[in-house]
C-alpha cells in the first residue's frame, strides 16, 4: 500500500502553492502518511519555446508515474472564469490511459482553490475539479461542518474543499481560518487513505 498523497497543483500567483502546502502540512500530520507536491506546466496557444524538465522554482512537475503511486489526490487550482485553469485542465485531459485502467479509482480525493474576490467562483471551481475526479472513480472528501473554521472564517473555506481568498492584486495573505481548513482537509484526505489501505 502507498503511504503517499498526492498533492498536485497548478499556480500563478503562488497562493495556490502556498495552500499545497498547507493541505501538505495536514497530511503529514496523520501517522504514517506523506505528502509528494507536484505542479502542472504552464501551457500557451502557440508554444514557442519548450517548458525545461523542471521548473525554476516550487514542486517538480507531475508525472503518470506520480498518479499510479498515490494512494489520494488532492488538486488545486486557481479560478479562471469560474473554473479550473487551462493547464491543469489540460494535465487532466491527458489522463485517458488512468481512466481506462482504473488507476485512481476507489482512491479518496480533495479539491483546493484561491480567487482574487469573495464571490470569484470558488465553489464553482471546485466542482468543476471535482467532476474529473468522479469520472476517474475517486472517492471525494470534503470539509464537515465539525471544522470550527468553517463557520468562523470570514474569508475562504468550503465543505467542497480549502479555499483562499487572494484579494484583486493578490495582497491578502491567508489568514488563520484559511490555514486551519487547509491542514484539516489535508488530515481528512490523509486519514481517510490510511483507513481505506488498512481495510484492503
Amino acid at each position: 500500500m502507498s503511504h503517499e498523497i498526492l498533492v498536485l497543483y497548478y499556480s500563478r500567483g503562488g497562493h495556490t502553492a502556498q495552500l499545497a502546502r498547507l493541505l501538505a502540512r495536514g497530511v503529514e500530520e496523520v501517522p504514517g502518511m506523506r505528502a509528494r507536491l507536484r505542479q502542472v506546466p504552464p501551457v500557451a496557444p502557440v508554444t514557442e519555446v519548450a517548458q525545461p524538465p523542471e521548473p525554476e522554482e516550487g514542486a517538480p512537475y507531475a508525472g503518470r508515474q506520480d498518479l499510479l503511486d498515490c494512494a489520494g489526490l488532492a488538486l488545486g487550482s486557481p479560478t479562471r472564469f469560474g473554473n479550473m485553469a487551462a493547464p491543469l485542465k489540460h494535465f487532466i485531459d491527458g489522463t485517458g490511459a488512468e481512466w481506462a485502467s482504473g488507476a485512481l479509482a476507489g482512491k479518496p480525493a480533495a479539491v483546493f482553490t484561491s480567487t482574487a474576490s469573495m464571490h470569484g467562483g470558488q465553489e464553482s471551481t471546485l466542482l468543476s475539479m471535482a467532476l474529473p475526479l468522479l469520472h476517474h472513480g475517486m472517492l471525494l472528501v470534503g470539509l464537515p461542518y465539525t471544522e470550527p473554521a468553517l463557520s468562523a472564517t470570514r474569508g475562504g473555506g468550503t465543505p467542497y474543499g480549502a479555499s483562499h481568498v487572494a484579494g484583486a492584486s493578490g495582497e491578502r495573505a491567508i489568514d488563520e481560518h484559511e490555514r486551519a481548513l487547509a491542514r484539516a482537509l489535508g488530515r481528512r484526505l490523509a486519514d481517510v487513505a490510511r483507513r481505506l489501505g488498512q481495510g484492503a
